[in-house]
């Protein structure tokens, strides 16, 4: 049966749920919604006037005032407005608190598991998801590809949802039946406090390794991002910490001196939750989960009752797969799921889109679409194709424009160790394509000649699919599932596993290739 949530509207007292407020023009506020869009707001709605990176909220509360709004939520008090006004220190946590308290605090009704990491987290939460639908466990999903309420799905439009949209779909699935959700949490939510006051049962990380520094300067600043997911971890919750990486493993002291409970997982290290690979190929890995005994001494093991060793295959290829199977098999195990429970939901995951997708339209070599997009992912999964890879990796990438520049040289370092490198356009945005490249070519090192620049991204693959041999993999790195291409301000449609299609289908269909294609399968078998 679904948990019961109150009917919209709630009528919410901002005195009682945010008792360090002060107030002006009134002795308290009862809202029914919330929104930092002027435009939404409407009678018994708060204005939250936030300042952003662009834009300054504050500039917009008289047009949500002239719409009706009954209150202004914000961190200093409007001269001359009329209207009451609600004083926080943080707008954007108190924004977050109300958004959940007007939705019916959802929170409450759900095991929340939040995934964080510069890549993984988008296949670390299916993983996760996957093995509690096994273990028949109805379980949300907010991400970076879909959000999914445990009935319908929609396209995501934001790794993380603002506040409002969050605790909306929170609410979602406990109307639907859920009892867990997995939800991405990037850094800019972390840092914009979108999920502030939402209880984690687990906090899962990935790996912390460069990547928005245009918003987050430095290294430093974006740890500092990444370690706040803590803060939302319940004194029974667990953190989940990746070993094998030194970003995430650096956060684990703070983990441990604010007193939760850490469980680590690792391939190379003894840890609570280990995997030893036992076969690897680019159609996927097996490998054996072991799940360290508890020790009445340390705090840091996963439950007793779920110890012991389990072999999986999963068919998501690469050494960072088995990681990310190994911080959902950490989530799922503390949230109640059997290491049955946990083998079942790995393997019956056979694809994340845009996430080493293979691409198969019967050609003589695998194709993968990938969404590789930081220098450590591109050259965590190249190395991963070139291992399991008999002739060479051919691999096409790019860099974002409008974005943080001092990764590009790292991504043409990253790239060279393709055997070939075809650098092409990902989403130039304003910049030109060209300018971009050349800052991306920095990166090669010294005689690096193995490389071909193609500015347009679908001629680019054209070239790489020429070029592939049987015994070869292609790699079209970057945009993973994405649909569109930011050239200037304009989105057009443009999906390269679309793109990968429309050019081998032709190929494929002629005679020639199809002869080519059976004296490879004979080969092989």
């Amino acid at each position: 049966m679904p948990l019961s949530l109150p009917d919209l509207p709630s009528p919410v007292s901002l005195r009682r749920l945010l008792p360090d407020a002060s107030f002006v023009g009134c002795g308290d506020v009862i809202v029914n919604d919330a929104t930092d869009d002027s435009r939404l707001a409407t009678e018994d709605t708060v204005f939250a006037a936030i300042c952003g990176t662009n834009t300054d909220g504050r500039q917009f509360a008289s047009e949500a005032i002239a719409n009706g709004c009954s209150a202004v939520l914000t961190n200093r008090p409007f001269p001359n407005v009329a209207a009451p006004q609600c004083i926080v220190r943080n707008v954007r946590a108190a924004y977050a608190r109300v958004c959940n308290a007007v939705s019916g605090s959802p929170t409450c009704r759900l095991q929340i598991a939040g995934v964080t990491g510069t890549n993984g987290k988008t296949t670390t939460a299916w993983m996760l998801r996957s093995i509690l639908n096994a273990a028949g466990r109805r379980c949300g999903l907010l991400g970076t590809i879909e959000y999914h309420d445990g009935k319908t799905t929609s396209p995501a439009s934001l790794t993380t949802p603002d506040p409002r949209n969050v605790f909306r779909w929170f609410r979602r699935m406990v109307e639907n039946g859920c009892r867990h959700a997995a939800i991405e949490i990037s850094s800019h939510a972390l840092s914009q406090d979108r999920i502030a006051g939402t209880p984690l049962a687990v906090a899962i990380i990935t790996n912390v390794t460069q990547d928005h520094f245009d918003y987050h300067s430095d290294l430093e600043t974006y740890l500092a991002a990444k370690s706040k997911i803590i803060d939302y971890v319940t004194n029974s919750g667990i953190v989940a910490i990746n070993l094998d990486d030194p970003g995430s493993s650096q956060l684990a002291s703070k983990a441990v001196a604010t007193g939760r409970r850490v469980v680590t997982f690792s391939a190379d290290q003894h840890a609570d939750v280990r995997a030893d690979i036992l076969q690897e190929s680019v159609a996927g890995s097996r490998f054996r989960i072991s799940i360290a005994s508890a020790d009445s001494d340390q705090s840091t093991t996963p439950d007793q009752t779920n110890t012991g060793t389990i072999d999986v295959s999963i068919a998501l290829p690469g050494r960072h797969n088995v990681l990310n199977s190994l911080g959902a098999a950490a989530a799922a195990i503390h949230l109640g799921a059997t290491l049955d429970d946990v083998r079942t939901g790995l393997e019956e995951l056979v694809c994340v889109p845009g996430r080493l997708e293979p691409i198969s339209c019967g050609q003589s070599f695998p194709v993968f679409v990938d969404y590789a997009h930081t220098d450590d992912a591109l050259r965590r999964v190249v190395d991963s194709l070139k291992s399991l890879t008999t002739g060479r990796v051919l691999c096409v990438f790019g860099a974002g424009g409008d974005r943080d520049r001092t990764k590009r040289p790292l991504l043409g370092e990253a790239g060279s160790h393709a055997d070939f490198a075809i650098v092409t356009s990902d989403n130039p945005r304003t910049e030109e394509p060209l300018g971009i490249i050349e800052e991306v070519l920095s990166g090669f090192p010294h005689g690096f000649s193995s490389f071909h620049v193609e500015p347009d991204r679908q001629r680019a693959i054209e070239f790489a699919l020429a070029e592939a041999q049987p015994g070869d993999c292609v790699l079209i790195a970057g945009k993973g599932h994405e649909s569109e291409q930011i050239i200037g301000t304009e989105r057009l449609p443009f999906d390269d596993r679309v793109v990968i299609r429309k050019i081998l289908t032709p190929r494929i269909s002629t005679p020639d290739a199809q002869l080519a294609t059976a004296a490879t399968h004979r080969i092989h078998d």
